[in-house]
């Protein structure tokens, strides 16, 4: 028995690593192209042997891209600064709204209720090109187009929808009854929600903000044409990388390193109170 369980132990262990590097070697392939010259990048057979540069990532924080037609100026800092303001402002506000939305669903049921929170929640299933054309008119009569307030507020109909149908469900797990109990005592609903139902959906609420971060960094079609060069986010500020003397790979490497950096470092940070929101509720007594 001993000898069958150590086999299963080794076979278990041997399936893990196969399945980790399957999914990890794209992301480990991307960073070593990013110190390669797109020479390097093309040669073929490919080859995981070559002399290292830092040249990709000169370019990017410098802004001149040296190709075959010339110096090219860039904007890709800008571009990821813009991805960071526009990203952290809609997470930010969507959980000012989606929050307390979302303890209300949970803890009020009112006529229509559900008919609203499933209105909210479709805003998801829209596809983006569906609501393109309209969002652009409204943006231009109103003078929202190419501006930073703009772009937030489409960002933030993204994040809202899945911050408050993903806290609902932490607020309907956690029990009503230390909230009753605390309310006894004379305190308030303003005052229970604060202390009470915040406190212990924080690791739920803190898994929503960081999917929805993901999403709203990710997003590319309405900054594209809702924005000009100088608003629009690393997602559409990588296109810059297609010049006419052709693609740049290992600048296009780089900026993928770049860009997925604030994320990585968000979800490591995060990582305790993502484990902790991703498994509340899922043992109930």
């Amino acid at each position: 028995m001993e000898h069958t369980s150590l086999l299963e132990r080794w076979l278990r262990g041997i399936a893990l690593t196969a399945v980790v590097l399957f999914f990890m070697f794209p992301i480990f392939w991307i960073v070593l192209m990013s110190f390669q010259t797109n020479e390097t990048i093309l040669r073929s057979p490919p080859s995981m042997v070559f002399t290292p540069t830092m040249q990709n990532y000169v370019a990017l924080i410098t802004g001149r891209l040296e190709t075959q037609a010339g110096t090219l100026d860039i904007n890709f800092m800008r571009n990821l600064m813009n991805s960071v303001i526009l990203s952290v402002s809609s997470v930010a506000l969507a959980l000012l709204l989606g929050v307390p939305a979302a303890y209300a669903f949970a803890r009020h049921k009112f006529r229509g209720s559900e008919d609203i929170a499933f209105t909210l929640l479709s805003f998801r299933f829209a596809p983006p090109l569906l609501v393109l054309l309209p969002l652009t008119l409204y943006f231009q009569t109103l003078g929202l187009a190419n501006t930073y307030i703009g772009l937030i507020w489409v960002y933030q109909l993204i994040c809202l929808p899945l911050i408050l149908w993903i806290v609902r469900g932490y607020f309907e797990d956690i029990s009503p009854d230390v909230e009753h109990a605390y309310r006894i005592a004379g305190h308030g609903w303003g005052a229970t929600f604060l202390k009470i139902a915040l406190p212990l959906a924080g690791p739920g609420i803190a898994a929503a903000g960081l999917l929805a971060f993901i999403f709203a960094w990710n997003n590319f079609i309405f900054a594209l044409v809702l924005a000009s060069a100088d608003k629009q986010p690393v997602t559409v500020g990588a296109l810059a990388f297609v010049t006419a003397s052709g693609i740049q790979y290992g600048q296009i490497a780089a900026a993928v390193v770049l860009s997925i950096a604030p994320t990585l470092a968000l979800a490591l940070y995060a990582q305790r109170y993502l484990v902790e929101g991703l498994s509340l509720g899922a043992v109930k007594g």
